[in-house]
């Protein structure tokens, strides 16, 4: 048997397997070509070299114008893809590969020149012509690696992912090449072991290439064949190359020296050590061998950047509510039209919440759901209806309950997890366009099941976000009623305590019934507040003067009585006429608190341009610095004990502000404090500017 026509029909029908992939996939790029040109000028090299072994007269011409156009072809492949590689054209970048180009072109140029009819015409003298055969053949060998260094250099880490096995590849067919070449040009002869086993060497970079050309979809090209024939083959391949292998070393150990023994130890060798190589680049050794064959051998399933897009849409664009959208986008990846969404609660239990396209389900008992849940936090699997009942064993320690067995159309459970923690999980129902899932389609639907629980769980989180925040808006509003019970309480305290005194006096009596009027009023109000969950009722535009005149007169039961010393005359502001009352009524009630029965409390307008400033002065003990900057307007903070809520300053401050306006405070210990309210003036003042007829209106009367 020939051994070299064996080893080289093998390389011949490795490329021409390829270069039928190639051009049944090839989609009419330009890098398309280029790699098609190349695996089939290595077919046209392989087919004259075997055909030249196995007795059919080839000349040295024709050999080395295959071999020319083999080394070539590669090259210019090289070429392109390193331009893609490097991304931007810099100048750097742009020199060198002109320089590579045009020392290729020198190369095929002295190639013609060695060619016997050239040689014989030149007289060149038969040592230097095979010294500059030999020479050139190294030349070409290294500008082929020096393209596969640049290649790997300019390659991204994701784009790595693919170029490790185009350089691998051809690397392998560039490097045995120099090693060849080399080896004869330094022992003035060429091996004819190296020879011969470079067929099969070349051979066996054929899977290598059309690996990287699958992964790289930039080349345009789109390499697919049955995962099943593909496995089983590679299966039978397997065990017969490790069988053969088995029986080279033992026929090494038994004939040792033998008509086949360099050729097999060469490429033993060789193939020992391509083997650690694609070795230690995988990342995927401990995977099963389907699943290997699968993503290293074929292009996915999937078009993902597609595929995310698409989710991220249903995610985030659809008016349904969250749940919904959650199903739906889960729902869409397998091409099924239904869906139910469990969510965990606070207290741990999952409960059906959504369903999309589904019927009720008859029993949902949560208790039953513990072994299911715990499963899918413990593996994070997607679990498969079919593959459960026919194989069980295959989730162990799952339990299935028997209600959700017997869901019409129940076909995958996809887990929701977040943060380590499945917090729901979505039943999918059956598609009537997809069968069976494979690992790919497991895989995009645990990932997005990991986006879709953070969308979840963030609706989750803005729900009880929502809920607290209405608690609080409740509780707050509650405060701001009993605040103001507070006041209404301290008049019928007030009344109880003078009534043994003044009973007597129809005076008194008609104070009475005045005060118990307002206070009903005021309860009347309140109630309507608890009822509406809203504070106040809606602006209208309130008289200035005449509201202060109320105010203070409501406020003459208590000493030292306050003093309006002037009014605005037809002055108005946009308020709810009783909050602002309560406003300034507090004030004035804390001013007379904080000052002694000597004292004096006035209340006075000063006007500006575009707002009014009503200032409340007293005359008592006056506050500290920094309980006015850190205590003052702060919350449930009081100095009156027990009978104190601490939420009048706050509360008007914080309503003077919704009317754009401001408090300000200007206190000193043993002195006394003057509080400024600043309000807008309402539109019926617009016009007036500094020239309003700033009328004095009598206190008379308010004592």
């Amino acid at each position: 048997m020939n051994i070299g026509g064996v080893s080289y029909f093998f390389a011949f029908v490795a490329y021409l397997v390829l270069t039928t992939l190639l051009m049944i996939s090839w989609r009419g790029r330009s890098q398309g070509v280029l790699i098609v040109i190349a695996s089939f000028a290595s077919v046209i090299w392989a087919g004259i070299i075997a055909a030249g072994e196995l007795g059919v007269p080839v000349t040295f011409e024709v050999m080395q114008l295959a071999e020319l156009a083999r080394s070539i072809s590669w090259c210019l492949f090289l070429l392109g893809a390193m331009d893609e590689k490097a991304g931007k054209n810099t100048t750097h970048s742009h020199l060198f590969r002109w320089a590579l180009g045009l020392s290729i072109l020198l190369l095929v140029v002295a190639t013609f020149f060695t060619i016997p009819a050239f040689s014989e015409f030149l007289n060149i003298p038969g040592v230097l012509l095979r010294d500059s055969v030999l020479i050139i053949w190294v030349a070409l060998s290294i500008a082929g690696m020096t393209l596969i260094e640049q290649i790997f250099r300019n390659s991204s880490a994701s784009q790595r992912w693919a170029a490790k096995f185009l350089c691998l590849g051809i690397g392998c067919i560039f490097a045995y090449d120099f090693f060849m070449y080399s080896d004869a040009l330094l022992f003035k002869r060429i091996s004819l072991n190296l020879w011969e086993a470079r067929g099969l060497v070349n051979g066996m970079a054929a899977p290598l290439i059309a690996i990287a050309i699958a992964r790289n979809p930039k080349y345009e090209l789109d390499i697919h064949v049955s995962r099943y024939v593909v496995f089983h083959t590679a299966t039978i391949m397997g065990a017969g190359t490790y069988l053969l292998l088995m029986a080279i070393v033992g026929y090494f150990i038994r004939f040792y020296g033998g008509t086949w023994g360099s050729f097999f130890q060469i490429v033993f060798f060789f193939g020992a050590g391509l083997l650690l190589l694609i070795l230690l680049f995988s990342d995927k050794i401990r995977a099963r061998s389907r699943v290997f064959l699968s993503k290293h051998f074929f292009s996915y399933k999937h078009d993902y950047r597609d595929e995310w897009l698409k989710f991220t849409q249903n995610l985030a664009g659809s008016v349904d509510s969250v749940p919904e959208r959650v199903i739906q986008s889960i729902i869409a990846l397998t091409s099924s039209t239904g869906g139910m969404l469990w969510e965990r609660l606070e207290t741990g239990r999952y409960v059906l919440t959504t369903r999309w396209h589904m019927p009720e389900v008859d029993s949902t008992n949560a208790a039953s759901l513990s072994s299911l849940t715990a499963f899918m936090a413990r593996t994070q699997w997607v679990i498969d209806f079919d593959e459960y009942k026919r194989d069980p064993d295959l989730y162990e320690g799952l339990e299935m309950p028997d209600w959700l067995l017997s869901v019409p159309n129940a076909w995958l459970i996809a887990p929701l997890m977040f943060k380590g923690a499945c917090i729901g999980f979505i039943l999918v129902k059956r598609s009537e366009l997809q069968a069976t899932i494979n690992w790919e389609d497991r895989d995009l639907l645990k990932t997005a099941g990991q986006q879709a629980a953070s969308h979840l769980a963030q609706y989750q989180v803005d729900q009880a976000l929502i809920q607290s925040r209405q608690f609080e808006a409740f509780n707050r509003l509650s405060a701001y009623i009993v605040h103001d019970l507070k006041n209404i309480l301290a008049q019928q305290s007030l009344i109880v305590t003078n009534a043994e005194k003044h009973k007597h006096k129809p005076e008194f009596i008609d104070d009475v019934v005045a005060t118990v009027k307002n206070s009903v009023a005021r309860m009347t109000g309140l109630m309507a507040q608890m009822r509406s969950g809203e504070r106040g009722a809606a602006a209208q535009c309130v008289n200035l003067g005449e509201l202060l005149v109320r105010v203070v007169g409501e406020a003459k039961g208590r000493e030292p009585e306050a003093e309006l010393e002037s009014v605005v005359g037809e002055v108005f502001v946009n308020a709810d006429p009783e909050q602002l009352a309560t406003v300034f009524g507090h004030i004035i009630q804390n001013a007379q608190d904080a000052t002694d029965k000597m004292g004096r409390v006035s209340v006075r307008i000063q006007p500006e341009k575009s707002s009014i400033v009503v200032e409340v002065a007293d005359t008592g003990i006056g506050m500290e610095p920094d309980f006015v900057r850190v205590r003052l307007f702060k919350p449930f903070d009081s100095t009156k004990g027990l009978t104190g809520m601490g939420v009048g300053a706050f509360e008007s401050r914080e309503y003077i502000r919704s009317l754009n306006g401001d408090i300000s405070v200007e206190s000193e210990l043993g002195i006394g404090s003057t509080f400024s309210i600043v309000l807008p003036c309402s539109h019926a003042n617009e016009g007036e500017g500094e020239d309003m007829d700033f009328r004095g209106v009598s206190g008379e009367g308010i004592e």
